[in-house]
């Protein structure tokens, strides 16, 4: 994409953007939150909010919608429960001092599977995010609940089992290397195959739970 047919606030918007393609980016100015083009349609299909239009760059009018931000909690609740990720980006430069857009930098991703607090989860529902490898004697699922702090894991031999278990977790995400038909409601989100690497995965646990080996956790390499 040409971003020089831009006007300097949308080539930073359309910079960050381009750094959470799948995701919704909520793009702070002012007391709003708002979303351009694509992102701006989507969130007005599933926020039953107005889709209007901010003036026009490279040419053509932008779509936009937009939320205040001292109710975004609510509209978050709504598009986790959709199963859709919102990535917040916030104003980190100081407008008196700013030469052109005021800096600005993506401060966290919600998605539904790492959502923890209170007051936009649902009173029957846990944060439970859940990973799961393939295999070649069945998958290695780990999982973690944001708001307990537990953190386990299991290996599974086959589809039955996967889904006995999932059913009994029921994690709000799944994140997998490969899509896979775990159900037709729980969202998944496709990672960089790099990140389900056993060594890598193991060196950075070790480093977490700063041990040598993940033995006394009864993990092996030969499990994952």
């Amino acid at each position: 994409m040409d971003l020089t047919a831009h006007t300097p606030m949308m080539q930073q918007y359309l910079s960050i953007k381009a750094q959470y393609p799948d995701t919704l980016l909520f793009y702070r100015m002012g007391d709003f939150y708002e979303l351009f083009y694509d992102d701006a349609k989507r969130a007005a299909g599933l926020l039953d909010i107005t889709l209007t239009a901010r003036g026009q760059s490279a040419g053509n009018p932008i779509p936009m919608a937009g939320v205040p931000f001292h109710a975004v909690d609510g509209y978050l609740g709504k598009l986790v429960d959709a199963g859709q990720a919102v990535a917040i980006c916030e104003q980190v430069g100081d407008p008196a001092t700013s030469r052109g857009p005021v800096e600005r930098r993506v401060q966290r991703v919600v998605t539904p599977g790492t959502l923890a607090e209170d007051g936009l989860l649902a009173p029957e529902r846990e944060s439970v995010l859940a990973g799961v490898n393939p295999a070649p004697t069945g998958f290695a699922v780990a999982w973690l609940n944001l708001a307990s702090g537990e953190f386990s894991f299991s290996g599974v031999p086959g589809r039955a089992e996967l889904d006995a278990l999932f059913a009994r977790l029921r994690p709000a995400e799944v994140l997998v290397p490969e899509r896979i038909d775990i159900d037709g409601e729980t969202p998944q989100q496709t990672r960089d195959s790099l990140e389900f690497d056993n060594e890598l995965g193991f060196r950075h646990l070790a480093d977490h739970f700063r041990v040598a080996d993940l033995g006394a956790f009864g993990l092996e390499p030969s499990d994952a």
